[in-house]
């Protein structure tokens, strides 16, 4: 399987140019099935979980353990949450949003350079998975590596704007800082030493990697989606969103929910990783980016990933005679091979992982 990770099956499109080039009908490569395509119909009120993190670690234990009985309901309930009061920056997370929109409004022959295959998926990107002939989504964007760090590459992240290195690795340091602490709630509330999951993720060397995701206008949108349905197939991802206008969905009792963005929070995901750990306490969450004919939107999606070659499986304190495994031992590389080669696929991935690791 790895041989078809070599290079894409069809030349690659920048979604951004169709967008820009004045088209009024998409090109059938990014048209949805009838059943995939989104629903723009008014939908009852959902509350979204939301929590305050600024007690997280606070002295006062009823306060702590409050927060901690959040975090724990919004992962088995949801898969998600919105965090404020977290500890970043709100000027950090703007400018590193803002020179990352900089850095997709430049010219088509700057970004070029960084162009992306799929052996690694660094650089410049506009597909995910490898299968020939397969339906796109209609986005671009830009993955790297943060950590570990021999895996850091500065020299293929953008040059240009010319803070956007510098900011790339503030930012990062920041949200590997707020990761540690949300694992850490996570464990505990899991029952689990609170350095239980930092430890399996592979210590002071985790996973981490940004993508940054470039949604352009579309004259369609009832048509296609800017990211198909999927569940992160990593550990946490945190998600810093475009404020200006709604595109994240998340799947919850069989009906999609549009997520407004809470001004200066960060969408917390449960990924499939944890999920295993916890024994499937603790649930990814299904999601989907739907796009709109009138705002080019930008999101950060940073990845808190275990090392790729360890074997992730259910904590055994999670597990007993009337909750058993539900998974077996299987690396991370192994794991995302899958929507590396198919693309995002709703859970397929952990369903599929379930029954075959």
């Amino acid at each position: 399987m790895m041989n078809c990770l070599q290079s894409w099956p069809e030349p690659v499109v920048r979604v951004q140019s169709l967008s820009e080039s004045g088209i009024r009908a998409i090109p059938d490569r990014y048209i949805k099935p009838p059943s995939d395509r989104p629903g723009f119909e008014n939908q009852e009120h959902v509350d979204i979980p939301v929590v305050d993190l600024k007690n997280l670690f606070s002295h006062d234990r009823t306060l702590h353990e409050e927060t901690l009985k959040l975090i724990s309901s919004a992962c088995k309930e949801w898969g998600f949450f919105q965090a404020v009061n977290h500890g970043i920056s709100h000027e950090l997370m703007k400018r590193t949003r803002e020179v990352w929109r900089e850095f997709f409004n430049s010219p088509l022959e700057v970004k070029q350079e960084y162009a992306n295959a799929p052996t690694t998926y660094e650089g410049y990107g506009s597909r995910l998975g490898v299968q020939k002939g397969a339906i796109l989504d209609w986005s671009d964007y830009f993955f790297l590596h943060y950590l570990p760090v021999h895996l850091r590459n500065p020299s293929k992240w953008p040059s240009l704007p010319s803070s956007c290195r510098d900011l790339i690795s503030e930012y990062g340091a920041e949200v590997v800082k707020l990761c540690g602490r949300l694992l850490k709630a996570m464990s505990i509330s899991l029952g689990l030493k609170e350095d239980y999951l930092q430890n399996a993720f592979g210590g002071e060397d985790i996973g981490a990697c940004l993508r940054v995701n470039f949604y352009p206008k579309c004259p369609q949108p009832d048509l296609t989606l800017g990211l198909s349905s999927h569940s992160d197939p990593g550990g946490m991802t945190l998600l810093l969103p475009d404020h200006d206008i709604a595109g994240l969905q998340v799947r919850k009792n069989g009906k999609w929910i549009t997520v407004k963005p809470v001004p200066n929070a960060f969408i917390v995901n449960v990924g499939d990783q944890i999920q295993v750990m916890s024994n499937a306490i603790y649930k990814s969450v299904e999601h989907r980016v739907i796009v709109n004919s009138v705002k080019d939107r930008v999101s950060l999606a940073f990845f808190c990933n275990p090392q790729s070659d360890l074997l992730i499986e259910p904590a055994k304190e999670l597990v007993s005679e009337d909750r058993p495994a539900l998974y077996s031992p299987m690396t991370f590389d192994e794991y995302r091979l899958y929507i590396r080669t198919y693309g995002p696929r709703g859970k397929t991935q952990v369903e599929f992982s379930g029954s075959n690791r």
